[in-house]
């Protein structure tokens, strides 16, 4: 049934909205429908912000695939919300997001990242692998339970049961681009890089030590640890 609203389908509690390249949630459609729907579909627009979802208070489904949604997304407190798909947006970043997720989604049972690039399969880049995509489960898992699907899979009990003991490691930090103009200068303009953690740094803080400054890598490219002679461990 389309309703007198440009754009919005209803279909007894469940409300779409899609493809409108709206960049913010109209006002009206809180207002006229947030008080009874279950179900909203906000996908394939040009979403940046998440302000007016408040008023769907009765929210149980909420899809916001296809939108331009950062990892600094604020999600309003939905009680009732169970699914949650955020596929292909601008999430590069997980830890913040899941903390917040956490605490304004308690009974969130299904997730989907699919598409982003905090989501490292085959989807995001041809260079990632089961295995790095297992390390991100385990870490969202770490943050979130009560989870019972992770993107298109049910997870497992073997996945839970790994997740207690890794999942707290899991979180891959990306280095940062030289090119991106965010590393510091030194005095002649050069950027100050080295290769080597740096010498303040605490171990207890850092997202990629398994102990106090034992770094440790994940990655398909390790063979040179193989030449690491007994005189230097």
């Amino acid at each position: 049934m389309a309703s007198n609203v440009v754009g919005v389908v209803v279909d007894a509690t469940q409300v779409s909205y899609i493809g409108q390249d709206c960049e913010i949630i109209p006002e009206q459609l809180g207002r006229k429908y947030g008080h009874f729907t279950k179900r909203l579909d906000l996908s394939f627009n040009l979403l940046r912000s998440l302000e007016g979802l408040e008023e769907f208070i009765c929210l149980e489904e909420l899809i916001l695939d296809n939108n331009l949604l950062r990892s600094d997304l604020q999600l309003p407190g939905l009680p009732h919300l169970h699914t949650l798909t955020i596929n292909k947006n601008q999430i590069s970043e997980l830890d913040g997001l899941l903390d917040h997720l956490a605490e304004v989604v308690p009974l969130l049972k299904y997730l989907s990242l699919l598409g982003n690039q905090a989501c490292p399969n085959e989807l995001v880049s041809l260079d990632n692998d089961e295995s790095d995509y297992q390390r991100y489960r385990y870490f969202v898992l770490h943050k979130l339970p009560n989870l019972k699907f992770l993107d298109s899979r049910k997870v497992t009990k073997k996945e839970q049961e790994e997740t207690v003991t890794r999942g707290a490691f899991m979180n891959v930090v990306k280095p940062r681009d030289l090119g991106s103009g965010e590393d510091e200068l030194d005095a002649q303009g050069f950027h100050q890089y080295t290769p080597l953690p740096q010498g303040t740094r605490d171990g207890r803080n850092h997202k990629g030590v398994f102990a106090k400054c034992r770094y440790v890598y994940h990655g398909r490219h390790s063979e040179g640890n193989r030449f690491i002679r007994d005189d230097q461990l």
